[in-house]
This record gives C-alpha cells, structure tokens and sequence, in this order.
C-alpha cells in the first residue's frame, strides 16, 4: 500500500547496498530511478527520489519509505541518502565504467582496475598522477579526469551537506552550477543571496534553509532578503515598482515578528548595494517609489532607444508609396474608410507608429497594406507576435511569414537572444501584432536588436489584459502621447453583423451584453443568467461535451475553450479541467503524477518559459505520447514535438479550462466562460472583454447580472505601477 506524505514520517525505512545501475536521472531536480542490490532483500530493488547523481558500484545508506506502484510493483521511496564509495573490486569497476567521469569509459576502467585494482579510487584522491601510467592517459586527460573526480566530490559533500541540514537535495544542482567549488563556502556565508541569483528559489527556500543552518531570525541577511522577495512578489503582478510604505507593509506581514526599524535599515542597504532603485514620482503622486534596479533599467533603456530609434531618418520615398495606395487597394480588392487611411500614411511615415483598435476595426486590412506598400519598394520586412498561435494567425491574414518574438531574436537556454545590440536584426520594418502582449523584459531585448534605420510598428487592442509580465508597453506608449499614433473605431459593416464584435464594443464602453436576434446555428452570442456554481458547473459541461458539437459541429477538444477567472471552486479550472477530462477524453492512456492524470490526446497548456524546449507560457498543445516506463509524454505543440520527463512535468497543465490572462494572443473557434459574483476579485471590465474577444466563431456566458455589472464598472482596478509614460516624455523633452 502507498503510504500518504503525512504517514511517512512515523513510517521511515532504512535501506542499504549497492547501487546497480541508474534507470533513469534528471540532473536539474536531481529525480532518478535506480536498481539497488542489498544483503537483506531478494533479488534487485527500485529506488526513486531527489537524491542527487548516484553511481553504478557506490554503496549508500538510504531512508525512506516502502511503495506498491500500480504499475512497477514495490519500490523504495527515498528521503535522504548517505553515500560512499564501492567497497569490492566489481564495485569499483562498476562505478569507473558508469561514464560519471568526463575521459573515462568501459576499456579505461578495465585498464585502471587491472593496473591498480582496489586501489585506483585512493590515487585519483592522493596520488593522480600515477595514473599517467596507464596506456591512453597523457596530461590533458588526466587533468579532465581529475577535475571531473573533484567535481563529483563536491556535488556529494553538498548533497550531504543539505541532507544533514534537513534540506531538500532538489537544489544541489543548481546551487553547484552557480558557486561551482565555493557552494558550500556560500551556503554558510549566506544562504539568502540563493534568492537573488538562482532561478527558482525564493525567500522562503532560502529562508528555511538558513534557519536550519543556524541563521538568526532578526539576522539583516533575513530582512534584505525579504525586501527583495517581496518586491519581486509585487512585480508578478505585472508592477516594475512599489509604492515604498506598501512594500514595508507586505514585507512585515510575511514575517510577523519583524522590526519594522530592522527592515527600514534593510531597504537602505540594499539600496547602497544597488539592488533596487529608490525614487520620487510626483507626477503620479508617489513620493518614493522602490524598483528592481534591472526594472529601473530596462525603462530608462527603452525610453532611450525609441528616441533614437524614431529619430533616426530611414531613406524612403514616400510620396511614391503614398501614390501606390489606391493602386493596392484596388488589387487587394479593398477599400479604406479615412480613419484606416490616415492610419496606414502615419505607419509610412514615421518610424516608430502604434495601431491599436477593438475587434472589426480593420487593424488586419492595414497591416496587409503597410506590408504590401514597403514591399513592393524593395523593404527586408520582418513579421512577429508574442504567442505561436498569434503569429501563426499574422501569416494567414498577411501571406507573409511570422515569427514568434523569442524565435524572431533566436531566443537560446537561459534566456539569452542572438540578436542583440551587438548582432542586429537585417530587417527594414518590423510588424509587431498582439502588441498588448508585449512585457518589459521582451520589449528592451526587442529594441536592443533592430538597427537604427528600421521602421517599428505595433498592432495591438489597448483595451485587453495587460501582459503576464511586468510592465504595460502598449498603455504606456499610447498614453505618454510622444509615439504616432492611430486609434481605430469604427467597424465595419460585415463586423457588425458579429454579436461578439457589438458585445465585445458594449463591455468595453461600460453596457451589458445583448442577445443574439439570430437563432442556433447562425446565433454567435448567448448570455444566460444563472448564478448558483454548481448549475454554472453542470450548463459547462453539457455545452462543451453535447449542445457545441451538436449544433454547430464543432469538435470539444479541439475548438471549444473554457475560459475562467479563477482556479479555484465549482467553476475554476482545476475542478472543470478534471470533470471536462473524464468526459471528453475518458480512455487515454494514462501518466499519474502525484494527484495530476496526464492523457494521451489531453489539450495541455504550457505555464512557463522553457527555452531549451522552445515552448513559451501560454501555447497550447496535444499529447501524442505517454511512455510511463520511461516517465515521458510527447506533446504536440502545432506541429513542434517537445518530450517531457517526469520532474518537468509541473511545467505542464490540463487546458480544457484556461484561465482568461493565459488565452491572451490566442482565438478559439467557441468560447465558453463563467462569470460569477464568487470572481468579484478578479471581474473587470478589460478581463470580460478580453475573454469575449478570443471567440471567432461562438461566445457562450454563464453569468449573472450583478456579476457582469461588478467586471464592467471595475476599470481602475487594473492600473500598474510603470514609469515608462513620463520617461518617454523626458526623453522626447515634452
């Protein structure tokens, strides 16, 4: 029987022997699976766990729990593990053959036991340059071997370290690759500078790892860390700074107990230390405003770059490309009102221009024009959006090939882009759409890679969510009033037949939806009035799985999307994606993980971004394969495989309910979503509207009324602490 987590502690097993081969490792969390051999059990014995690199041949000490697998029958659990070199000669060669060591394999190994036997691990620790001895070893060799025995060595004792210290081993990893030989140096140094330098460590990792290294609580490393911590918190939610007595506020109550002098003088020291930046903003009636000193940077860089970027002549004819309009228009087959007109004569004229308008607006038939214009004259344009499915809809609607951005900058492990200020970008014009979507971090990197004489123009609706990330740079660009700008309104005849095009223009001047007069299956819009959850609950999922496809021959897993406020409840996406699972794909094979069910044929949703696998938060994908003795599925990401092992796992969720921010760039065929009073929390008005406006063919609303008029009355509630408005103004000197 498997023991629950809350079991284990009173149930801890002890196991010894020797490790016979690794099934299977992660060298990020330090996930494997590995056959053990101990006097005391029968025959080979599985291990799984966050133990670190073991070794064919080694001899460990493990503790942990006993486990029935569904599947893979009885296997140990493993907690914590103690390790030490092999003890018998098979052992050794094991351990020398496992490939651990960088410059040794199997024949190598034989050489060195033949010439040394059990005691070649002693001369690699006392006397390595007997080694030189052996046939196939020089100098160069042996210094690899040497540095990657020390290496080794080094990851043990920091896995020991941690272990001893009640520390989960899952960090070695990464704490290794950024202090390499000084790791255990800067643990007992400071823990908490792990909070500023290592990916995916936070305060409280950090917090409870130096308590249990003995750090005092009122210790200054504790409180600076927590301002960072907290700074950072606030900023995941789209701010680039924080209002200074909000930021002592919130740090306070994460630690209840602290001195409220204690953090003041934390906040000056890291000050002095240059990890935020502290500054008055009259103008937005703050007296002193706290930034990440990289926020801080990144603002005043794109301020900077975009003067010089606008500035900057681009030689063009323009009164040609001006004559060519109406030439295009007529081979387009296309006809512009004089707001699209004015629109596309800004976009060739200037160098930096936004477009920006609601759904029906026309902002796809001006950017066929403006690309058609400049290419026709000889232009190297360039196409991008921030998500894969958005660029992919800027190809159909254009002709012309896109790119995501991250692809567009040749995006690298890391977070690092091969376009950059030293390796520019050979493009005349680059068309940037979704440009709602657009963050801070992405926008500097964006800046730092087109060369001085290219043109930039965003297309994008100022009115949807701001982006994920910190930062709002299309509202920012369009406020700050000193980047050409057009602002289209009207809608077009064929648009205003779209019950979702007139709604959607209704959410966002403040008014109630109204009903389709068309009846199913020509209806685009329903909006039914409920708000108990539990029928908000049960109307989901009929419509999903029966009326949808019925009446409108859509298939439930490919084209109709759940969209949500909240995660949480009868009709947030973790319950609906669980029931919308079972129903709609009830007999896939199945991969477990913890109390997650992954199928083949699941619509799954990646939440955060992997770089090395080339998959962003928010695309959308299939998966094709599950491999459960492996530990792998295989996703499908609109024609781009990406396999995934079991620890990266968490980098994935079910998306048959998504939450309304993570459909941004995306349009589904049928839109489905409630909106209850239980989301009053997160219902505004720019949320509704962005929801409504991922529909291209059908919008569905379960909602009641008081529900509706909460979202569509809440419009202060979005505002982000930026700066970017005011520095764009000091830079253009206005």
């Amino acid at each position: 029987m498997t023991l629950e987590k809350g079991d284990q502690s009173n149930n801890l097993a002890t196991l010894k022997g020797e490790i016979v081969s690794i099934v299977y490792h992660n060298p990020e969390s330090h996930y494997l699976v590995a056959r053990l051999k101990s006097p005391r059990e029968p025959g080979q014995i599985t291990v799984v766990g966050n133990l670190g690199q073991l070794v064919p041949g080694e001899t460990v000490e493990l503790s942990g729990t006993w486990q029935e697998h569904p599947k893979f029958g009885r296997q140990f659990q493993a907690i914590s593990c103690v390790q030490s070199l092999p003890a018998t000669l098979n052992g050794i060669k094991r351990y020398l053959a496992s490939g651990m060591m960088s410059g040794v394999g199997p024949a190598l190994a034989e050489r060195l036991i033949q010439a040394f036997g059990s005691t070649v691990l002693d001369h690699l620790d006392n006397d390595p340059e007997k080694l030189l001895e052996i046939e196939g070893i020089g100098p160069k060799k042996l210094k690899t071997i040497r540095d990657s025995w020390q290496e080794q060595r080094e990851i043990r004792s920091l896995l020991l370290f941690l272990q001893s210290h009640d520390v989960s081993p899952t960090f070695a990893g990464k704490i290794f690759k950024r202090y390499g030989a000084h790791s255990l140096e800067k643990l007992r140094e400071n823990p908490y500078d792990l909070v500023y330098e290592i990916r995916g460590i936070g305060f409280k990792t950090a917090d409870n790892m130096a308590l249990k290294l003995g750090f005092s609580p009122d210790s200054p490393y504790r409180l600076e860390a927590l301002i960072v911590y907290t700074l950072f918190q606030f900023s995941e939610q789209g701010h680039l700074f924080c209002p200074r007595e909000e930021l002592l506020e919130r740090a306070a109550k994460t630690l209840e107990t602290v001195d409220p002098a204690g953090l003041e003088q934390a906040l000056r020291v890291i000050e002095e230390r240059k990890r935020v930046r502290i500054l008055d903003l009259p103008d937005q009636g703050i007296s002193q405003a706290v930034f990440p000193s990289h926020f801080y940077a990144w603002e005043t860089e794109i301020a900077t770059r975009l003067v010089n970027l606008f500035k900057h002549p681009a030689p063009l004819a323009l009164d040609r490309i001006e004559g060519q309009l109406l030439r295009l228009e007529r081979e387009l087959k296309m006809q512009l009102s004089e707001e699209q007109r004015e629109a596309v004569a800004g976009a060739l004229k200037h160098k930096v221009m936004v477009i920006t308008g609601g759904p029906g607006t026309g902002k796809t038939t001006i950017t066929r024009i403006i690309i058609q214009a400049l290419k026709q004259n000889g232009l190297k344009i360039k196409l991008a959006a921030p998500t894969g499915r958005a660029a992919k809809r800027l190809a159909e609607a254009t002709g012309f090939q896109a790119s995501t951005v991250h692809r567009l900058l040749g995006f690298s492990h890391g977070g690092q882009f091969s376009h950059n200020e030293d390796s520019k970008l050979k493009a005349d014009l680059l068309l940037v759409d979704e440009a709602s979507m657009l963050d801070c971090h992405l926008f500097v990197n964006l800046l730092r890679a087109l060369p001085l004489t290219c043109r930039l123009i965003l297309v994008g609706d100022v009115n949807q969510l701001p982006p994920v990330g910190p930062g709002n740079i299309l509202a920012d660009l369009l406020n700050s009033q000193t980047i050409p700008s057009s602002w289209l309104h009207r809608i077009f005849r064929q648009a205003r037949q779209s019950m979702i095009v007139v709604n959607a223009h209704r959410i966002n001047q403040g008014e109630l939806p109204v009903s389709s007069p068309k009846e199913p299956p020509q209806a685009d819009f329903f909006w039914t009035e409920m708000e108990d959850p539990n029928k908000v609950q049960e109307m989901i999922l009929k419509t999903v799985s029966r009326r949808i496809p019925e009446v409108y021959g859509l298939d439930p897993v490919r084209d109709v999307q759940v969209l949500t406020p909240m995660h949480k409840g009868q009709v947030g996406t973790n319950e609906l994606n669980r029931l919308l699972q079972d129903l709609l794909n009830p007999r896939g094979r199945e991969f477990k993980v913890g109390m997650r069910v992954f199928r083949t044929g699941d619509r799954v949703l990646q939440t955060r971004n992997n770089y090395e696998k080339e998959v962003f938060n928010g695309d959308l994908g299939w998966v094709k394969k599950v491999d459960r003795e492996a530990g792998e599925l295989l996703v499908d990401f609109e024609g781009h495989g990406v396999k995934y092992e079991q620890p990266e796992l968490d980098e994935l969720s079910l998306a048959y309910a998504i939450s309304v921010h993570k459909s941004q760039g995306s349009e589904y065929p049928a839109v489905v979503m409630p909106l209850l009073t239980q989301h009053y929390i997160l219902l505004q008005r720019n949320l509704i509207y962005t929801g409504l406006t991922r529909a291209r063919q059908l919008a569905v609303i379960f909602g009641s009324h008081k529900a509706l008029s909460i979202g569509l009355k809440n419009v202060g509630g979005t505002r982000r602490y930026t700066n970017l408005k005011y520095r764009l103004r000091e830079a253009f000197g206005n």
